[in-house]
């Protein structure tokens, strides 16, 4: 008889939600986490709590709140003097807010009745994993089902070696003690923009180089347009089609060579952040050697309901591909467990949000105007400045827009896209849009409190037929 029904190997935000909805369902289950704090101590959540999601939007907070005082605060009637930033206390802060939030988690283990295993899981086969503790010592356990969901972990570059001192990755990006005078960041993805506004918006003289011709490739090309140009504005510079060749360290400042269009370039920085992306983690994990798929990529090989090319050993979250987001894998964790349990549990990969951290805030859903036009399919376009919008004017954010593909004979939407204050937060009523074939016109007829930020999208339906009221 195995020792569990369900063995969860990872406590990122697929691993530990799969392991509580598990439990949930009357399976004995139990989580193999390995990761350790800077205490040395266990810390559940993976790298979106520990070092990714979490800390990062608690400094971006910080940085929000400094940026305000110091560029805006004047126009509210609030004068600001002798303004300083104490790096250490944003630091504590953002610590505090990561140790309350995997606190909770150990909690919601304990609650549902999880058992929480501490070290390194390798698969053994025949639904065998072997753990190594902290300390050395193994125990092997069974389950009759094994999920992996060990997650991704950020992408290095030969040209740019990281030293955890001048040249970082995410993680240590969130850890500097000062703010760097002049700061390099390779990749303008979502961790790369993110990273570069926070410390730009605490004083840091920001570059951006990107490889790829076009900002934000993946998303629509209005939104991206309108949302680099307000960077730029706001003193990020983003130089495109700019390929590093080499990042040396010399006299405690790193000189980044590049190419673009013009030729051979160089720029001189105080760090370097390397924001390339991410790549699945199955290290050491014995996956391959279990026959378990993996592609030339390093992701696991799984099915449209996460089984791998092994019976009873299933995959989640960053480790299988496709959108490396955390909400993407904790509902791949319900879908997952609640199919282990007999129930019918189905996910949507065109309701999955996007959301990019900045200021304002990029967010999408479903397909881009440039995605249509490939396809060939005839659609509506409703677009609303949030410049018309009252609330957004009160508050005193008023650039980008809102953005409602909608398919031109069914009216249904397709797509929307944000570049605003709280594009975050106002994405849901897309998704739920989106995931229920709701039309444009059914946005346009529901009544949206006044006055709100929400309202925009509520013209932004009516304008897919051309009658936006305000605008």
């Amino acid at each position: 008889m195995a020792d569990y029904n369900v063995i969860v190997i990872g406590a990122g935000p697929a691993g530990y939600v799969a392991a509580i909805r598990c439990a949930q369902l009357g399976m004995k289950t139990a989580c193999v986490d390995k990761w350790v704090n800077q205490e040395g101590k266990a810390s559940l959540g993976g790298t979106c709590l520990n070092v990714g999601c979490i800390p990062s939007k608690a400094l971006l907070d910080s940085s929000h709140h400094y940026y305000f005082l110091q560029k805006q605060a004047a126009t509210h009637g609030i004068q600001c003097k002798d303004l300083s930033i104490d790096v250490a206390a944003m630091q504590a802060r953002k610590n505090e807010v990561v140790t309350t939030l995997t606190k909770g988690i150990a909690g919601l283990f304990q609650k549902n009745k999880v058992t929480s295993v501490e070290g390194t899981a390798r698969l053994l086969g025949n639904k065998e994993i072997e753990i190594t503790a902290f300390d050395g010592s193994k125990q092997a356990l069974t389950a009759e089902s094994i999920i992996i969901a060990t997650g991704s972990v950020p992408a290095n570059i030969p040209v740019a070696p990281i030293d955890n001192q001048f040249i970082v990755d995410s993680t240590g990006a969130l850890a500097f003690d000062s703010v760097p005078k002049r700061l390099g960041v390779i990749g303008a993805g979502a961790i790369g923009l993110e990273l570069g506004s926070v410390w730009s918006r605490l004083g840091s003289q920001v570059t951006i180089l990107e490889a790829l011709p076009n900002f934000l490739a993946v998303a629509d090309r209005k939104i991206a347009t309108a949302a680099q140009r307000e960077l730029k504005k706001q003193g990020l510079e983003i130089y495109l089609d700019a390929n590093v060749t080499s990042a040396k360290v010399e006299n405690n400042e790193v000189t980044i060579a590049y190419q673009d269009k013009k030729g051979e370039q160089q720029l001189v920085v105080d760090k370097l952040i390397v924001a390339v992306g991410r790549k699945p983690h199955t290290d050491n994990l014995g996956a391959a050697e279990v026959g378990v798929q993996i592609n030339e990529r390093g992701f696991i090989q799984v099915d449209e309901y996460r089984q791998t090319s092994v019976r009873g050993i299933y995959a989640i979250g960053d480790v299988i591909g496709g959108p490396m987001l955390a909400h993407k894998g904790s509902e791949e964790g319900v879908m997952l467990a609640e199919r282990l349990a007999g129930q019918k549990s189905e996910m949507s990969y065109e309701t999955v949000p996007w959301v990019v951290y900045t200021h304002p805030e990029i967010a999408w859903v479903g397909k881009t105007e440039e995605q249509l036009k490939a396809l060939g399919t005839e659609y509506k376009v409703g677009q609303f400045p949030f410049a018309a919008s009252g609330r957004a004017r009160a508050h005193g954010d008023t650039s980008g827009m809102i953005r409602i593909l909608a398919d031109a004979q069914t009216d249904r939407v397709l797509g929307v896209h944000i570049f605003g204050i709280s594009a975050s937060e106002l994405i849901a009523e897309a998704v739920v849009a989106i995931e229920f074939e709701s039309s444009a016109e059914d946005l346009a007829r529901t009544i949206h409190a006044h006055p709100t930020l929400s309202e925009a999208m509520h013209e932004a339906a009516l304008g897919v037929d051309g009658r936006m009221i305000h605008a």
